[in-house]
């Protein structure tokens, strides 16, 4: 007797954070979202990003789901992204195309041309990626860190300056939103310039996330003016996610991120954190050397996908 499989691919509703959040992490240790950060996310307004997540259920049960959107903060038009997973016992039976479609269709209506998505490094996503169209990029490495070995000690901070928790400038963090601005015009690998960065997008997608950890976010300040930050995300359990270090291009080259970094670091060792993850573009050198003194080492990698979608027939240019 041959049994039917029901899959339905439907919007996101609160109640299906722990759920997604679960097929997130599944077989990625190194992956830090919870379901808190989820269920805001999903919340947040969004009429220029357009963010959207689908939902794959399989006879009844939630057993993936895709986050997608418009790019934002670049000048570049059309650029859209989504990024999903499936329970690995669920995986073969249709609901990855289902999603991604899904995606597609939804990315096009709002003018998307060309979409990206991170597949992980292995033969059989990667094989899933090329099959659905989608060409292979960048490579990002993750690393791991085990937080009850001991760090290196510090090095000397230079003259002038101080490492700050970015709680310091919760009520008003333009002058740390400054920083990210400038770092990412140069981020190694970055196939979008994001060159359009906006303060209230930021605000609102970054700063105000429920895992971000603004007491474990460490601020480097040169004469009183933020130079450099390590921020920190955590799933409020025991796992701490470094979620970006940035340092502006004017203040590079005085081991200013390597300070905030460790910091932020040793403040999440006495927060009781016992596991740390990374990620970095296999081309930013500097990154992983720092990376690799702090502790850290490699434990999974993921590729960059890109794949050109057709404007839906009728919808003018």
């Amino acid at each position: 007797m041959t049994s039917s499989i029901s899959l339905t691919i439907r919007d996101f509703r609160p109640e299906d954070a722990g759920a997604v959040a679960a097929a997130h992490r599944a077989e990625r240790e190194h992956l830090v979202l919870s379901a808190e950060a989820l269920a805001w996310q999903n919340a947040q307004p969004s009429p220029e990003e357009h963010f959207r997540t689908f939902v794959a259920e399989l006879d009844g049960r939630v057993v993936g789901a895709v986050r997608c959107g418009v790019v934002l903060g670049t000048t570049t038009e059309g650029v859209g992204y989504a990024n999903g997973s499936v329970l690995p016992a669920f995986r073969r039976r249709g609901a990855a195309t289902a999603l991604l479609a899904a995606a597609e269709r939804h990315l096009t209506g709002h003018g998307v041309t060309e979409l990206h998505t991170w597949v992980d490094d292995e033969p059989a996503s990667l094989a899933f990626a090329t099959a659905s169209g989608y060409r292979l990029g960048r490579a990002m490495q993750f690393a791991g860190r085990d937080l009850t070995l001991p760090l290196p000690p510090a090095p000397v901070l230079p003259a002038g300056v101080e490492l700050r928790p970015a709680a310091d400038w919760a009520a008003a963090p333009h002058p740390v939103f400054l920083v990210e601005a400038d770092a990412v015009l140069d981020e190694p690998g970055s196939e979008v310039p994001m060159d359009a960065v906006e303060y209230e997008d930021w605000l609102r997608c970054d700063w105000t996330r429920p895992d971000r950890d603004l007491a474990l976010s460490v601020v480097a300040v040169v004469d009183g003016e933020p130079a450099a930050f390590s921020m920190a995300q955590t799933d409020g359990v025991d796992r701490y996610w470094s979620a970006f270090t940035a340092c502006r291009r004017e203040f590079r080259g005085r081991g200013l991120t390597k300070s905030a970094k460790l910091e932020s670091l040793r403040l999440a060792v006495a927060a009781g954190y016992r596991r740390a993850y990374t990620s970095n573009d296999t081309t930013n050198g500097p990154m992983l050397a720092i990376n690799a003194w702090l502790g850290y080492e490699r434990c999974a990698g993921e590729r960059k996908g890109i794949k050109r979608l057709e404007r839906p027939a009728g919808r003018e240019a």
